[in-house]
């Protein structure tokens, strides 16, 4: 029996999985995010404790024997947050998260000062990531800074809570831009950047490997024998491990809170200019790239809570796939926008609107606007020499048929819809806890899931949309303008 477990930024979720992987059972503890001044976004780590102890206390009632049989726990969780612990390994200040956006400006000067972040980095300064956010608390919080002992991302954080150990895996470690991605290591010379040293920083490990062993008084606790934690991954590595992308070629799409396209690849393949990540996977020997899109579904429900309705009522009022596209736009840029424009600033809009719109137009077109975003990442990683033939479709989104439909179009690439339940990153997590216990081939474990519906492209959908991304693809310098 495995355990996987998700550091969420909007809850903790925990995935029992039997010894063939198939799932028994789930349980999740809310979580809230703090924002105490425009763009800000922080959250105690303690909070991350406590819903990870309602989760496994939850799963040991529940399922005393299931959870006594386990042998292995994978950690997987949202990346970049900059958790600051003392020599006593105190937590010193609240985490800023990777949806945090105060270091624009310490991302301009590391960039100017230090080619390297490009070169070893292979990923642009940008304020989500870890090494800004230091460099900020070095400029705002010296009193701070001067106590920082280790830092940790938020998953690594609950392992050495769970373990005792100060340890990262290579894929989350790569979205703290400190990373020699190529090489797997370390960079000294991006970690002097913001004025830390390789001993601040966890040991690493392959996110299938081992890394620490259960507290023997919260295997007591749990009513568990010896348990090893797998090396673990960032939350879409994970996902990627859940639903069998680990080979070159595949990919899936991403539809949570924020939106992702991601692609397996063999090699570093960084394409900076166009803002995609490329970070190390969660398997030896393997890298991936990553389009990012900060409001995805997030978009959606934001609309939802404006308009005071349920977001499933929403969607299933258009009825199906649109027939045409919106004669409104949307640019979901509520947040800023990492690929392809690296704009932290920039806010979004409605571009359009008229006397005779209505609430369904609206939907509509916060639906293409998401699609239009992803069709920008989709272009960024075609320009790293990435193209995908079809996609696995994950995340909350990916529930409306809709939704898929005109995504596929937009795209112009087939969705594969997977069946079964929740394939996220606690259960991509747990497979990884499975292959630090057992020593499998990582291929056998981590298999794609049957497909239940294929989306595929309406030819004269997508020739239509391929003309209303034109127009959205004007639109964001005029907006750039006026969000400076």
């Amino acid at each position: 029996m495995y355990i996987g477990l998700d550091i969420g930024t909007s809850a903790i979720k925990a995935v029992l999985t039997d010894e063939g992987g198939a799932l028994v059972a789930q349980e999740s503890a809310a979580l809230s995010v703090s924002r105490p001044r425009p763009g800000w976004s922080e959250q105690d780590p303690e909070d991350w404790w406590q819903g990870c102890l309602a989760c496994m206390d939850a799963l040991a009632a529940a399922h005393p024997q299931a959870v006594a049989a386990v042998t292995g726990i994978g950690l997987s969780g949202q990346m970049h947050g900059a958790t600051l612990l003392d020599a006593a390994d105190r937590v010193l200040r609240p985490c800023i998260l990777w949806n945090d956006g105060r270091s624009e400006a310490e991302c301009r000067d590391l960039e100017a000062a230090e080619p390297d972040f490009h070169r070893l980095g292979g990923n642009l300064v940008m304020p989500g990531f870890t090494a800004p956010k230091l460099e900020w608390v070095r400029r705002h919080e010296p009193e701070i800074f001067a106590k920082v002992a280790k830092v940790l991302l938020p998953k690594d954080w609950v392992r050495l809570t769970l373990t005792g150990e100060s340890l990262s895996d290579l894929s989350d470690s790569a979205g703290t831009l400190w990373l020699d991605v190529a090489g797997r290591r370390w960079a000294p010379s991006l970690l002097a950047a913001t004025g830390l040293e390789t001993r601040q920083m966890p040991g690493l490990v392959e996110g299938s490997a081992p890394a620490g062993r259960l507290r023997k008084d919260l295997a007591q606790r749990w009513g568990m024998g010896s348990v090893v934690l797998a090396g673990g991954a960032g939350d879409n590595a994970a996902s990627a491990c859940g639903i069998g992308v680990v080979k070159p070629g595949q990919g899936f799409l991403s539809l949570g809170t924020s939106g992702v396209l991601f692609a397996c690849s063999d090699g570093f393949a960084p394409n900076v200019a166009g803002a995609v990540h490329a970070f190390c996977h969660a398997l030896p020997n393997r890298w991936h790239q990553m389009g990012v899109v900060l409001s995805a579904a997030g978009s959606l429900a934001w609309l939802a809570d404006l308009l005071g309705a349920p977001a499933g009522e929403l969607v299933a009022d258009l009825g199906g796939v649109p027939a045409e596209p919106a004669s409104l736009l949307f640019l979901p840029y509520l947040a800023g926008e990492r690929t392809p424009h690296n704009d932290a600033a920039v806010r979004g809009a409605f571009v359009g609107l008229d006397l005779g719109h209505d609430r369904k137009v609206l939907v509509q077109a916060v639906l293409e606007g998401v699609a239009y975003a992803m069709a920008d990442c989709q272009r960024a990683l075609a320009a790293a020499g990435t193209r995908l033939e079809s996609l696995i479709v994950v995340g909350g989104g990916a529930r409306s048929e809709a939704w898929l439909g005109l995504m596929a179009s937009v795209l112009n690439c087939p969705l594969l819809e997977p069946a079964g339940a929740d394939l996220g990153a606690a259960f991509g997590a747990a497979r990884l806890g499975r292959l630090a216990a057992g020593g499998e081939a990582p291929e056998s474990v981590c298999e794609t899931p049957p497909i239940r519906k294929v989306h595929e492209p309406d030819p004269q959908l997508a020739e239509a949309y391929q003309e209303a991304l034109g127009r959205y693809r004007t639109l964001y310098p005029a907006l750039r303008e006026v969000s400076q």
